[in-house]
């Protein structure tokens, strides 16, 4: 099996430098996520803002911040910082929470899931379709991870205290 994608933490990853970007602060109120996720994505120019992935990953990375870091705690703020180009998205999101402490765990869970897959062994699958810790609710399942690992392609790394994701994604220039 081929090595397989991982979360990792590390303050001191390029991914983390906010020199250039734009910044903006929300309280953590869940019926706002896809509000704020406009405003971020109001920026991004023409050629990347027509992917509606593009504001469906930042709108999962904010609605994460808001429900599992700051607990709905209005409270509490997000903070985003972001940079687009017509090559690139970089964001950074921090929440004010105790960090993604099960972060090893969902490695481990990822990497069963994924020999599973590999293996079309989809009995052992049923065991790794959701992720679920002791504040699960029943929403919960780890599917917006697997997705971020495979859309940001250029990295998606978790700050030391892990309640912070730094980002990016490359886009292919269109030539005309």
């Amino acid at each position: 099996m081929d090595t397989f994608k991982e979360l990792r933490s590390d303050d001191n990853d390029p991914l983390f430098d906010k020199t250039n970007m734009l910044k903006k602060e929300f309280p953590s109120d869940f019926r706002q996520i896809r509000y704020f996720t406009l405003l971020i994505v109001q920026s991004a120019p023409t050629e990347i803002k027509e992917l509606n992935l593009l504001e469906q990953q930042i709108s999962e990375v904010i609605k994460n911040a808001v429900k599992h870091g700051n607990n709905c705690d209005v409270n509490k703020k997000v903070t985003v910082w972001y940079s687009f180009s017509p090559t690139h998205a970089h964001i950074i999101v921090e929440d004010e929470g105790e960090g993604f402490k099960d972060l090893d765990k969902w490695n481990e869970f990822n990497k069963n899931r994924i020999e599973a897959l590999h293996k079309q062994n989809y009995e052992m699958l049923s065991n790794y379709v959701s992720f679920r810790t002791k504040q699960s609710d029943d929403q919960d399942g780890g599917n917006a991870l697997f997705a971020a690992l495979e859309y940001w392609d250029g990295g998606f790394v978790y700050n030391g205290k892990k309640n912070g994701v730094a980002m990016l994604k490359r886009f292919q220039q269109k030539h005309h």
